[in-house]
């Protein structure tokens, strides 16, 4: 059994912030606004739409619902089919589940863990109404070949652009690029609410006014409702606090791509270790996550615990992979076989604006520690 000197987290994964000017905006809030749909839901809405560049955005209560109402109001039906990628977190698929859809799946690239399009391409004979891909880790996916195979096939385009907040492909950024964008505000993402929440983003006038109605009970006025809705919205109290931290996501993101350059300078000659993919002059990934692989990532993990620095696998098992996907559409072992390899070997180690280069070489020497005693150990066998 470990000891509670070996549990107690020195560095932790992540670091939520919630300081004074987020509190007072919290309590001014809730004073001052109605509790649902209040003024500061409003102002977070056209707010975030003109920080991703596009003319709507719909507020939900999560990146979940957000998923699911952007296919709904897309026009996927039921029984029809989506593609989205096995290597991500559950609720990616789900939403497609939710929104009476089926999901199928089509491998990654493992320069980039988002989706391949040359895999995409074989899916066309699956008869596909649309297509999510998942900017990963903060990675932005592929999207020019992405989105010229969904308009060769007429499939819709829903970018789920949970951790990927202010991440930019040809200058644009995540959430604009396809039909519809959708954003997580849960705690650990690059911006929060102070709690769940999400948000949909579109140019598509009808599309927005289908989500909007559809997150708030399928209301056509106060009174009339011409939509099975659902009871999907965000919280006027949360939305104040999303206000104030997305005036300071840019910062954030720069922080943690400066942070994510440490961490490849002093983790570069480490042979066996393989490094998150870093940026170019068409992508600006924003490290929502900083993911390294080894075959040995079980025991890399026990040694950066065990020395007070918090880990996370995302994501342990691919999402073809989990019980219940496996009990309702036959999934097996071998048929993603990129995405099985990626959650195999991933680990996760800390990443947030304020990581301190202390931290960082903190964390870099006991993984160097780690590799040392493994060379070690091999040559003395």
């Amino acid at each position: 059994m470990n000891s509670p000197t070996a549990l107690k987290v020195r560095i932790p994964l992540a670091k939520p912030v919630f300081d004074g000017e987020m509190e007072k905006a919290a309590l001014d809030a809730l004073r001052s606004e109605r509790f649902v749909l209040g003024e500061s839901v409003c102002k977070f809405e056209e707010e975030f739409a003109r920080y991703c560049g596009v003319d709507f955005a719909v507020s939900t209560n999560s990146g979940t619902d957000a998923l699911q109402i952007a296919l709904t109001a897309l026009g996927i039906a039921q029984g029809q089919r989506v593609i989205t990628s096995p290597a991500s977190f559950v609720a990616s698929s789900n939403a497609i589940i939710h929104a009476g859809a089926v999901p199928v799946f089509s491998d990654i690239t493992l320069g980039t863990y988002t989706i391949d399009p040359q895999f995409l391409k074989s899916a066309v004979k699956t008869d596909a109404k649309a297509v999510v891909p998942v900017h990963l880790y903060g990675y932005p996916a592929e999207m020019d070949s992405i989105n010229e195979i969904a308009a060769k096939h007429r499939w819709g385009v829903v970018e789920d652009a949970c951790q990927a907040h202010g991440a930019l492909y040809r200058g644009r950024k995540a959430g604009s690029l396809g039909d519809v964008g959708c954003f997580s505000f849960y705690p650990s993402k690059n911006m929060t609410v102070g709690g769940d929440g999400g948000m949909i983003v579109t140019n598509d006038g009808g599309i927005a006014g289908k989500a909007a109605k559809l997150r708030d009970c399928g209301r056509k006025d106060h009174y009339v409702h011409d939509m099975i809705g659902y009871t999907a919205r965000l919280n006027t109290v949360n939305a104040a606090v999303g206000r104030v931290q997305l005036r300071r996501l840019d910062e954030w993101n720069e922080k943690r791509r400066k942070n994510a350059e440490s961490y490849n300078h002093l983790l570069s000659d480490i042979d066996g270790l393989i490094l998150p993919p870093e940026g170019d002059a068409k992508t600006r990934p924003v490290y929502h996550l900083y993911v390294v692989r080894t075959k040995n990532r079980d025991g890399l993990k026990a040694l950066l615990e065990s020395n007070g620095i918090q880990c996370s696998i995302h994501y342990v098992l691919p999402i073809h992979l989990q019980p219940i996907y496996r009990e309702m559409f036959g999934f097996k072992e071998g048929m993603y076989p990129r995405s099985e390899e990626l959650c195999g070997t991933c680990l996760s180690v800390p990443m947030y604006p304020d990581l301190t280069p202390d931290q960082i070489s903190f964390v870099c020497e006991k993984i160097h520690e780690f590799f040392a005693t493994a060379r070690k150990g091999r040559s003395e066998t």
